[in-house]
């Protein structure tokens, strides 16, 4: 029997239950993460959505912005939710100038693009590699990606409906290499797709 891989959850800020508990559905151990440390044994690591500044301010007072940087560039697979997302960008547009980045994925991502808490906004998305059909997606305060280098794939954009309104289009779902990012929140849906691609690019790495 293979061992079950071990996931971390950067349990700094956010909604790192949430996380926790879909990874558990996907047969992984889950690790919090909250000292650079706890990196040691991992074979994934998960950002969850909550505040990007507050997070980014959180790796560097916690020393663990540099080393988990180093572990991204070396390979080690990471899925970002909303301001995971954030995180994971070598660029943020409306972002603090003090902001770090964890440059996982190379594109430029634009901070708060959906609108402030009370502009929350749901939408059915086509998402590439995931089957079964749309996945509704639920975006808070949520990022959209502006560009993205020719190496990044796009694997979601919103659809072009009535009430995606200035959102029609964007990118909202991204991978590159063994990192993969969205600008909504599939923690929160109970529907398991988003963390069972992760967890299958994990045993894949």
């Amino acid at each position: 029997m293979t061992a079950q891989p071990v996931v971390g959850v950067l349990a700094l800020q956010g909604d790192v239950r949430e996380h926790a508990a879909a990874l558990t559905e996907c047969d992984v151990r889950v690790q919090p993460v909250r000292r650079a440390e706890e990196l040691a044994g991992l074979q994934g690591i998960v950002l969850p959505g909550g505040e990007s500044t507050t997070m980014s301010r959180l790796l560097a007072t916690f020393e663990l912005l540099e080393p988990l940087k180093a572990r991204i560039a070396d390979g080690l697979p990471a899925y970002g939710s909303c301001a995971g997302m954030i995180m994971l960008a070598t660029k943020v547009l409306d972002g603090r100038p003090d902001q770090h980045q964890l440059d996982g994925i190379d594109m430029i991502v634009r901070r708060n693009a959906f609108g402030r808490q009370v502009d929350s906004f749901e939408e059915d998305l086509e998402l590439t590699g995931v089957e079964g059909g749309p996945l509704h997606a639920v975006f808070i305060r949520a990022p959209w990606v502006e560009s993205v280098s020719p190496e990044v794939e796009v694997l979601a954009t919103v659809p072009e409906t009535e009430t995606a309104g200035a959102a029609a289009g964007r990118i909202v779902a991204v991978r590159q290499r063994s990192v993969l990012a969205t600008a909504f929140h599939p923690e929160l849906t109970g529907d398991g797709r988003v963390h069972r691609l992760f967890t299958e690019m994990v045993r894949a790495s």
